[in-house]
């Protein structure tokens, strides 16, 4: 594994709290880089050096600890500016990398689709231009390692008007990807499914999730960022109403810039879905600033509005869990009883979103009984003699066709 120097740099004023969970989050995406942390170096200052971010007498002292340690990179917790980092990379003599630089790493070893290695390599490309004539000299003699993979390797020793029209070649593709993604979305929105995505912080158990709710097979593991491509599979709720359910990339703080612009067209399944299922790590002692996060980063995107159900996972890793939490949304994703609880909570939430129904169907109309119980939520269904009919009575969504249908029946109740 790669040796590294973790650096931190912390304004005077700051929470020293919220430092030390940037500190450890940095040693966790050192950690699923495939790194191993050498030495931690941390510094307080009014506010970072324009030259070198942590002054010279700070770097030399680094320079020292790379030689005792033999650590191969130096990973700032900040983001360095094309000068800074090229003053550090002289400085130190070994490579350089900051935050953004370590998380493009992270999702060029993750992303698996087509399109999600070309929104990687387009952040990686637009993050590298500015820094090529500072980094290319220090990079291409170390070759190779966290912070180079993907097309770091191959751009390093190319000149500026091939990385620029390569940025543009990347972006027609994604342009043709985004179009295509979209008329998906616009045939599903057509067929009036019910849209859910599990969003929440990197690492929270979305993926688990997911898996147990769907029995779908998306990658999970207990590392940042082990989803980039969304995946969407099918969620019956116990009453039997079928979804569609998304699982999405993990947020973080500090997100690049270049990383939503580029993974905008995937973050678009979050804007159209019509319930967020926010996953929250409960045993996490930064879960509240993990929450406050991921409602920005929504805000960011213009899913904000969209309703919102949280559920705290990870229960099973807490001594005290439900201390923190109001009612029963403590739950842990590898208990049974649990995913039959958080159904329960997902049905609830869509009720709230719905219309309560009740209308009389003849025995013989076998086929709109069978929309029902799969397109609507059945609170209750009784047999009348008298009609020879059953008496549906629940919840529909006003999105659906079977909305419509039911106005046009006329409804004893008169609730739709």
């Amino acid at each position: 594994m790669e040796r590294a120097i973790l650096v931190g740099c912390s304004d005077l004023r700051s929470d020293g709290q919220q430092f030390h969970y940037a500190m450890e989050e940095l040693k966790n995406l050192a950690k699923t880089a495939e790194a191993e942390v050498a030495a931690v170096v941390t510094q307080s200052r009014p506010k970072p050096d324009p030259a070198t971010y942590i002054g010279r007498g700070k770097a030399e002292e680094i320079a020292a600890l790379c030689k005792e340690t033999e650590a191969e990179t130096v990973i700032f917790n900040g983001e360095l500016s094309p000068t800074q980092q090229a003053n550090l990379a002289e400085l130190l003599n070994v490579k350089v990398i900051d935050r953004t630089q370590l998380i493009l790493d992270i999702f060029a070893k993750r992303a698996r689709s087509r399109e999600g290695r070309l929104q990687v390599e387009l952040a990686q490309l637009e993050y590298l231009l500015p820094r090529l004539s500072g980094m290319g000299e220090s990079l291409s003699r170390l070759g190779g390692g966290i912070g180079t993979r993907g097309p770091g390797e191959t751009q390093l020793e190319t000149d500026r008007r091939h990385i620029r029209r390569r940025i543009g070649e990347i972006k027609k593709q994604l342009a043709d990807v985004v179009r295509h993604r979209g008329l998906y979305r616009a045939r599903r929105k057509k067929s009036d499914w019910f849209r859910i995505a599990l969003v929440g912080y990197t690492n929270a158990g979305k993926s688990t999730l997911f898996n147990r709710l769907t029995s779908a097979d998306a990658y999970e593991e207990d590392l940042l960022f082990a989803t980039l491509d969304p995946l969407t599979r099918r969620f019956r709720t116990p009453s039997g109403f079928t979804t569609l359910m998304t699982d999405t990339v993990g947020f973080i703080q500090q997100l690049p810039t270049g990383l939503i612009a580029a993974f905008r067209s995937t973050l678009e399944e979050v804007k159209e879905a019509d319930l967020l299922v926010h996953v929250v790590d409960l045993s996490h002692p930064n879960r509240n600033q993990h929450i406050r996060t991921v409602d920005e980063l929504l805000g960011d995107l213009g899913a904000g509005a969209i309703p919102k159900l949280m559920i705290f996972n990870k229960r099973d890793l807490c001594s005290d869990p439900y201390g923190a939490v109001e009612g029963d949304r403590a739950v842990s994703a590898l208990d049974e009883a649990d995913i039959d609880r958080i159904k329960r909570m997902i049905e609830d939430a869509i009720v709230a979103e719905c219309r309560p129904y009740r209308t009389v169907v003849p025995a013989a109309e076998g086929g709109l009984m069978a929309r029902l119980e799969t397109g609507t939520i059945v609170a209750s269904k009784t047999w009348q003699d008298e009609e020879q009919a059953f008496l549906y009575s629940g919840y529909v969504w006003p999105a659906s066709p079977l909305y419509i249908q039911l106005r046009g029946k006329g409804d004893p109740a008169g609730n739709v």
